[in-house]
């Protein structure tokens, strides 16, 4: 089944300035490993059949005859490799000399494209050689078929029958103000390919590598970078092969400096397109006709993924970014909740700890808000509320914790007041089904809700997005708070807050708590435990919350279908769980989604902090009684 992946490559091959049998040979070798490993489109360096550091050998007509001889080889020998492959050559058109990218599948030279910008400054001197245009077309003859006219035009785009789309830059194409690949875009290439001859600078990889990030993420558009490597010339200066394939803003691979090869990866066209769906301000063109367009046929679409998936999609995928980024996000929570209570005038927060992870950032998180409002500490109202499924231990920490903060804490038992609610129920004291739970979960919330009267406050939430998209909450009891500091933070990044936490606090008690508050199974508590231990763990009941924040950042993020959803997350879980397991979970996953969408509906105000909110006044909005008939297309 199709998903949209494209494989794509760029190849930076060894060249020799000038020996243009051994570069187009060369060039044949990569194309057909290329093949081998299933890849779709390949884009090799500008001016690669030739060499980019030829100087004034490119003024000589015998190079040109030469380089389009090589490329109509090229072409004759790999019509058994289906790859579209873009490689570049200097053309003599109408008179001039132009820096082009020709494309080639299955032995045919599909089109020509030009480059734009011509660098002319510092060790760039190319106008020396090659012609500036902008016009729409040259004619070219003699150069490759006496008998056919070949057009070589500014504006071709490239396209596969499943609309995968292709467009080409050539190296300073991309440095300029408004680089060609905008205009691409705008006409619905998914794909921009650069054929480039960047030499090494100090700092210009970062620099490079920061503009190919930044064009990817302005286009909504896969990014493929090919840079010319060892073997070009070093008279004036050197050439590290720093090639980059970035999609949407995410480099997904690049190559090492100095080390001539391939790297490839998956672009997942179908992301990009429910991508620019999404952002109604994407301005694409409209145009009559396929004028520009080259029709391609079909293309193997690659069986397996060889793109790599991170497995916590909420958490920074460079340990060195983690800590910045925790530290931004409480920051976030917490100005957050700051501003709320400083317009409404309030001092006290009233808020039910515990012991569990959701509760414990929540309070943290207010107690640096409390900071930020430059209100003592004592105006927060930390309650541990046990009753039948409470621990010692998540009883204890909930203490240990309150006091190391500096809050004021009181506890109440609770188990009086429901067994009287049970009582008027006449539900059977053996009774354990969701009533019994329910009911405990709902008392704790009047409470909080009555003491924030009695004390002028607001009760603070603390469910998390990960509780919020399974409708893990009570409705009516922990599902409902004056202002809702977790609700986007899913479950496996707050156990990273709560240990950016305790890795900075300076206190020893803080962080002796919080370091038995993450070793604490994640449980409601609701159910009686065993032989003092909690007997109710949330993840055996509903599945690996890694699990799914994994299928909630897909689904709701980037718009996968379910079957798309497992076909990613089996190789990216490849032994943590069985591929039975996943599929089990992300039934559950969709299951629970879909029926507990009337909870989200009436949630709490609560801080986005992140690209994924189930907010129904900022991002999701979906009718409670949506159709359970939807289910059956989200894999079609």
């Amino acid at each position: 089944m199709d998903f949209g992946f494209v494989r794509v490559a760029a190849i930076t091959p060894n060249v020799k300035p000038g020996d243009i049998q051994f570069n187009a040979d060369e060039i044949i070798s990569k194309v057909f490993e290329a093949e081998k490993k299933g890849v779709n489109i390949a884009v090799f360096p500008e001016l690669c059949i030739t060499g980019y550091s030829c100087g004034d050998l490119f003024l000589q007509r015998s190079m040109t005859k030469a380089a389009a001889l090589a490329l109509k080889t090229i072409a004759d020998k790999t019509k058994d490799a289906d790859v579209l492959f873009f490689v570049g050559l200097p053309i003599y058109a109408s008179g001039k000399l132009i820096n082009a990218a020709a494309a080639v599948k299955n032995g045919c030279i599909e089109g020509f494209n030009v480059k734009q910008h011509i660098a002319n400054y510092n060790e760039y001197y190319e106008e020396r050689y090659f012609h500036p245009t902008n016009s729409k077309e040259y004619v070219l003859f003699d150069d490759f078929n006496e008998d056919a006219v070949h057009r070589l035009a500014i504006n071709h785009i490239y396209k596969f029958s499943d609309d995968v789309t292709v467009g080409v830059e050539i190296c300073e194409d991309l440095w300029v103000p408004n680089p060609p690949s905008t205009f691409y875009a705008q006409r619905g290439a998914h794909i921009i390919v650069n054929l480039s001859a960047s030499n090494a600078l100090i700092g210009k990889d970062s620099y490079r590598r920061d503009l190919v990030k930044s064009q990817s993420a302005r286009l909504i558009c896969g990014y493929v970078y090919a840079n010319a490597g060892v073997g070009e010339s070093t008279s004036d200066c050197v050439w590290d092969g720093h090639s980059l394939i970035a999609e949407n803003g995410v480099i997904l691979t690049e190559s090492k400096k100095y080390e001539n090869g391939m790297i490839i990866t998956d672009i997942d066209v179908e992301r990009l397109e429910n991508e620019r769906i999404r952002m109604s301000t994407y301005d694409a063109l409209s145009f009559s006709g396929d004028d520009g367009i080259y029709y391609l046929g079909d293309r193997k679409i690659p069986e397996d993924i060889i793109r790599k998936y991170p497995r916590f999609p909420f958490v920074p995928h460079e340990q060195s970014e983690l800590a910045s980024r925790c530290g931004e996000i409480i920051a976030m929570q917490a100005h957050a909740l700051a501003h709320r209570l400083d317009v409404i005038n309030c001092k006290t927060a009233v808020i039910g700890v515990s012991g569990g992870l959701d509760s414990t950032l929540a309070l943290l998180v207010t107690a640096e808000a409390f900071d930020i409002c430059g209100i003592d500490r004592s105006g927060i109202a930390a309650h541990s509320m046990p009753c039948f499924g409470t621990t010692s231990r998540t009883k204890s920490n909930a203490e240990k914790l309150s006091k190391a903060l500096g809050v004021s804490f009181s506890e109440i038992d609770i188990s009086d007041s429901v067994k009287a609610h049970f009582k008027d129920l006449k539900l059977p004291e053996t009774d354990r089904s969701v009533t019994y739970e329910n009911a405990q979960a709902r008392e704790r919330t009047q409470l909080l809700m009555d003491t924030a009267n009695l004390k002028n406050g607001i009760v603070i939430g603390t469910c998390d997005l990960s509780e919020i998209a399974l409708g893990w909450s009570t409705y009516n009891g922990d599902h409902m708070s004056m202002f809702h500091v977790n609700a986007s933070v899913p479950k496996t990044l707050v156990k990273f807050l709560v240990d950016y936490v305790r890795k900075t606090a300076s206190e020893i008690a803080l962080q002796e708590v919080l370091q038995d508050v993450l070793h604490t199974p994640v449980s409601p508590e609701l159910l009686p435990p065993e032989n003092g231990e909690i007997s109710q763990k949330t993840e055996d009941l509903v599945g690996p919350y890694e699990l799914h924040d994994f299928f909630l950042y897909y689904f709701v993020r980037c718009g996968f279908a379910p079957e798309k959803i497992l076909k990613i997350a089996e190789p990216t879980f490849a032994g943590v769980y069985p591929k039975e397991i996943i599929s089990k979970w992300l039934d559950v996953f969709i299951n629970r989604f879909f029926k507990n969408q009337f909870k989200r509906n009436c949630t709490p105000d609560g801080v986005k902090i992140g690209s994924v909110s189930l907010s129904p006044r900022a991002d999701w909005r979906m009718p409670s009684d949506v159709s359970s008939e939807y289910l059956k297309y989200l894999n079609n």
